[in-house]
This record gives structure tokens, sequence and C-alpha cells, in this order.
């Protein structure tokens, strides 16, 4: 028998796991103020990595004080734009030099593979440059011209100013990026935040908030407190203190954060569900649209929002479709992200295992066609092979539900008008792929598809400047671009009589 290779973690990340993992309230790291705890585990053996401390409602309430309070004094809407933008890119420059440490930390949190976890914090450190910059661009308009006439004079001009406290819950699909785009954001706005992360995967949002104040945020502007949603982000949504709620997750979580909101009628972002199509016709380049459309499902394993999990391919290229698919995905190699030859990590939980496997075995049992994976892998762990499913039905459970898990279902169609029609059929509307070598028709397709992002002949590609959000039940607002950093401000408006 081969000896099986066990991948550790570099120095520094064994020496962070080991080290006492607290809530970041108003400048200072203490336990919360009920002593409890909660454990942290790896998803690619099950074994208790971590040991963190439990916000709940009164941690959060004291967060959100230091928050209102920083705001107030203004420690950091007060600085200078170019103060705030040097702190914001310091702050990346951090972010740079503890690159592998950042990376390593949500691949044994998290699962992903390696080269995955880089690339996300390579955009993350990308990202907050791009908000730094936007600390320098938020001004307002002068409208004197546009009031004033005759012997009326009016000098009319409006501010655009930070709205104030800001809840932040992240996601933990992808930690590092998730909380960095937030943090960014809001700070760039000038506002003050508290950020609940997920509490699957809080252990790289505590790192950055360790590099946020050694960049120089201020005390109170960024606080950190991990907790379960139910407790720790219920009462976030519902303080009366926050002015705004941004929130990744669940539909259905997504739904009562709206209805928490109501209260002081705060203002709310949402990203949330997809159950995205992928549309490939007749004449696109197959090699590159089997390439990206399985990226699309199969990266991260499926654990993405975005992920193309339904796929129409015109029937004269079906097949040939079908089995690029399946062979990338039956080739593809499972393990632990740590590995450099892992393609392809676990699934987040036991919990989320059992919920994809059902998804399987509910498609299986309707008649769905299992063309490659469909299975679980012995051992520890909670790993699914990449699969994929044809000879499924529009009302089928799995061409209807989010799996999010690397569950792929392909459908072909004769005519594109029915393609279309079956793409948009759908509660979710949060992106889209197209693939086609007709300009003309990409830019049709592209006005017919009902999801705030669509990408032609690629997949899942973001950049900072780009705004990011969904249709119909996929979500509120808009993050990323002038819309991403508008959703954190509020517009003054001033007229002098002259």
């Amino acid at each position: 028998m081969n000896a099986v290779t066990v991948h550790k973690p570099i120095a520094a990340v064994s020496a962070f796991l080991g080290s006492p993992h607290q809530l970041l309230i108003d400048g200072g790291w203490r336990d919360a103020i009920s002593g409890k705890t909660f454990d942290i585990f790896d998803p690619s053996n099950g074994s208790r990595i971590a040991t963190v401390a439990e916000g709940d409602a009164a941690d959060i309430d004291l967060a959100v004080l230091a928050a209102r309070r920083s705001f107030e004094v203004r420690s950091w809407r007060g600085l200078l734009p170019q103060q705030r933008r040097a702190i914001l890119w310091r702050f990346a420059e951090l972010i740079d030099e503890n690159a592998e440490e950042l990376a390593q930390i949500d691949v044994v949190n998290n699962g992903m593979p390696q080269w995955m976890a880089n690339a996300t914090i390579a955009a993350a450190s990308d990202a907050l440059r791009y908000f730094a910059g936007q600390t320098t661009s938020l001004g307002g308009a002068n409208l004197s011209d546009s009031v004033s006439g005759g012997d009326t004079l009016h000098h009319v001009y409006t501010v655009r100013e930070p709205i104030g406290v800001v809840g932040l819950i992240t996601p933990w699909n992808g930690p590092a990026p998730a909380f960095v785009f937030k943090v960014g954001t809001a700070l760039a706005a000038g506002c003050s935040c508290v950020v609940k992360p997920a509490e699957a995967t809080p252990l790289s949002a505590l790192r950055l908030g360790a590099l946020a104040l050694e960049a120089g945020v201020p005390p109170g502007v960024l606080n950190i407190v991990p907790g379960y949603g139910p407790t720790a982000g219920q009462a976030l949504a519902d303080h009366p203190l926050v002015e705004k709620i941004s929130f990744t997750g669940s539909t259905a979580v997504g739904k009562r954060i709206v209805a928490a909101s109501s209260a002081n009628l705060k203002r709310v972002t949402l990203e949330l569900g997809g159950k995205s199509p992928c549309i490939i016709l007749g004449d696109a380049d197959i090699s590159n649209a089997v390439q990206a459309a399985s990226m699309g499902i199969f990266m991260n394993s499926g654990q993405m929002c975005i992920a193309g999990s339904r796929l129409y391919a015109h029937r004269k290229v079906f097949d040939q479709v079908v089995a690029g698919i399946a062979d990338i995905g039956k080739a593809m190699t499972i393990g632990n992200g740590l590995d450099p030859a892992t393609q392809i990590g676990p699934l987040i939980s036991e919990k989320q295992l059992s919920q994809v496997g059902r998804y399987i075995e509910g498609a299986r049992s309707a008649g769905a066609e299992v063309v490659a994976g469909g299975g679980m892998p012995a051992g520890d762990g909670h790993f699914v092979e990449p699969t994929v499913f044809a000879n499924v039905d529009s009302d089928m459970t799995i061409v209807r539900e989010e799996v999010f898990g690397p569950v792929l279902v392909v459908t072909p169609f004769d005519d594109l008008d029915d393609a279309v029609r079956q793409a948009n059929d759908t509660r979710y509307g949060l992106a889209a792929g197209v693939y086609t070598s007709d300009l003309s028709q990409a830019h049709r397709l592209a006005a017919r598809l009902e999801a705030g992002n669509i990408w032609v002949n690629c997949y899942g590609l973001l950049h900072p400047m780009v705004p990011f959000g969904g249709f119909k039940e996929s979500g509120w607002g808009r993050e990323f671009g002038a819309e991403g950093i508008d959703a954190y401000l509020a517009t003054k408006s001033v007229r002098i009589k002259l």
C-alpha cells in the first residue's frame, strides 16, 4: 500500500490556527460577553482546526455602539480622502505580503483548492486598490445654474455623505474576497462597519481584521463579530443604529433580512442565490465553450451563487458538449486543497454533503440520466464527484432548485426562442452564459436573458469596476462599480438664496 501524503499548511497558518480567535470590537480583541465559543472544521477531513468566540446580540450591540462612536467623532470619515486612500492602499499591500497565509487559511477552512485561493486573494488586493482610488472621487454637483435666473440667484449644490454604520454579512463560499469586497466598499465611502462572517468560515476575516488595524484603520471603524445567523446575524439586521445591511447568502435568509430592515427602514443590498443558465449555440467554439462551462459549474465544487448549473446546447452539438464536459468532470482530481494536484475540493460541511446527495438521488429517481459522477468518495471529508445529468425535464427539482454543488443538468434545444424561454423560466436571475461565434446573436441574447450578469464566450469573470448583482430573487442592488459605492452614500441637497 502506498503511504498517504499528509498536506500541512505553512508555519504561519498553523500558528494562526492555534492562537485565540476573539471578537474585534473598538480596535481590541475580546471574548464574547457570554464566554461561549464554537469550533471550526476542515471540510477535507472533518477535523477541528480552531475555536472561535461566539458573538451574539450583546456583542453585536457593543460593536454597533463602537462603530457609531467612531462615525460621530469622525475618526475615519473625517480624514482627508487621500489619507483614507493611503490606509486602504496599505491594507492592500499587507494582503499581498501575507497572501500565502491568507490563501491557506481559506483552503483549510473552506476546502477550496490552493490555486483558487491564490487567485481570490490576488483579486481581493486588486479590488481594495480600486476602492482606495474611489475615496477621492466621491464629489457632489453644483446645480446653481439650473435653478437661478433673472434677479433670483441661488447657490444649490449636492453633497454625498457616508450613510453611517453598516452591517456586512459575508458568505462561506469565498470568505476572504467577500470580506474585502464589502469592507473595502464601505470604508471607501467613509462608513463604519460591523462584520458578521459566516459561522463556518470566520478565520480569514479575523486575520484580515488584524491587517486592517495594522494598516491604520482607526478603532471602532471596523468591528468583526463571528457568530450564528439566528443570533448575531439577526441582531445586526434588527439593530436600530445600523443604517444599511449588505448580505450575501441564500434567498431565504435574504427575505428575512428584508423583513427585519423595516423597523428603521435601513437600506439593504442583497446578493442571493442563482440557478444560472448557459446557452451553447451551434456555431460556438466548442472546445472553449466546454472548458468555460465546466469551470462555471465545477469550480469551488459548484458552491458559487453564479454557478452555471443549467446548460442548454444546440442539438447538433449536444452530444459533443455532453461528452466533453463529462470527460472533464471524470478527469478532475478530487482531494485536499493543499495538495497541488487537487482540482476540486470538498463541500463545506456534512449538512451540505447530505443536501447535495439528496438532490442527486432525487434526480436519479425522477429518471434523469447520470452521464458522469454522481458518487461520493469514501473516507473522511465532504466530497462529491463532478456530476452531469442529461435527459432532464424542466419541471424536475434538479432543474428548478439551487443545488450548490458540482452538479450540472444539460438540455438540448433546436429553437433559440425555446432556449431563451427555458433559460428565463426560473425565480432567479443572477447570471447567464452565452457561447457563439456570431456577435450579433450574442447581443440579441444578452438583451433577452433575464440576468444581472451575462458572460459571452467566458464565464464568471468579475472586476471591481463592473457592477455585480441579480434580477428577480437573486437580490437587490449592486456591488462593485459606481453603483456599489452609491449604496453606502446619502445625497444631501443644499440651497442658499443669494
